[in-house]
C-alpha cells in the first residue's frame, strides 16, 4: 500500500490533485482543507497518502497533515461513512474543530456539513468519541486557551459572513497572523481579505 508521495505538483483542483513521482503521475483525492495549502504547480511536494483499494478500483487520498489522515481514516471506519462523506466532513472543518464538535456533542455543527444529517451526525460524535479517546486523541485545549484566540475566531466568523469559507478564511488568518504584532480586528479582516485576493 502506498502510505506517501513525494514529487512535483503538477495538476490541482478542490477535489483532487496529481503528482509527479519520477515520471508517473498519481491522481489524489484531497478535502478542501488540504486544496487551500497547496502550493504553486511545478513544485515539489509531499503527502500521506491512505490507499483505498477495492475489486473494481484503486485510489488515493492524500493529506499534507499525519492526523488530518488519521482523522480520515477513523470517519472512514464508522457505519455508512464512506470515503466521500470523509472527505466533505474534512472539506467543512479541520481535525481539530472536528474533535472539539465531537467531544463536546456538538450535534448542529456536525449536522451543517453537507451529505451529514442529524442521524449521520450524532452517530458520528457517539463512534468518534470512543475511537479518539482509544488512540489519545482529545482536542488540543492548550490553543484554545492561547491569548488572541477570540480575536482569531472573531476575525474568522467575519470572513464567513462575507462569504468565505471557514477553511479559507482561516488559512488566510493563518499566514497574515503575527503574535507579536496584537493587531485589531479591523486589521486582522482587512490583511486576510488582501491575502485571499
Amino acid at each position: 500500500m502506498i502510505a506517501r508521495l513525494k514529487g512535483q505538483l503538477i495538476e490541482k483542483s478542490p477535489v483532487s490533485l496529481v503528482v509527479d513521482v519520477k515520471g508517473v503521475g498519481y491522481e489524489v483525492f484531497i478535502p478542501l482543507t488540504v486544496y487551500y495549502e497547496l502550493p504553486e504547480c511545478g513544485t515539489d511536494i509531499s503527502l500521506f497518502i491512505h490507499t483505498r483499494l477495492r475489486e473494481d478500483s484503486l485510489k488515493l487520498f492524500g493529506f499534507i497533515h499525519e492526523t488530518d489522515k488519521q482523522m480520515f481514516e477513523l470517519l472512514t471506519r464508522i457505519n455508512k461513512v464512506g470515503p466521500k462523506i470523509a472527505l466533505a466532513i474534512l472539506s467543512g472543518m479541520t481535525s481539530d474543530d472536528l474533535k472539539q464538535a465531537v467531544f463536546n456533542d456538538d450535534i448542529s455543527t456536525l449536522s451543517t456539513i453537507p451529505g451529514v444529517g442529524r442521524k449521520t451526525a450524532e452517530r458520528l460524535a457517539l463512534e468518534l468519541k470512543d475511537k479518539l479517546s482509544e488512540l489519545n486523541l482529545q482536542p488540543e485545549t492548550a490553543a484554545a486557551q492561547t491569548p488572541g484566540n477570540g480575536l482569531k475566531d472573531d476575525a474568522v466568523s467575519a470572513l464567513v459572513n462575507l462569504g468565505y469559507k471557514k477553511a479559507q478564511a482561516e488559512q488566510a488568518l493563518k499566514k497574515v497572523w503575527r503574535d507579536e504584532a496584537k493587531p485589531s480586528l479591523e486589521e486582522l479582516i482587512r490583511d486576510s481579505l488582501n491575502s485571499l485576493s
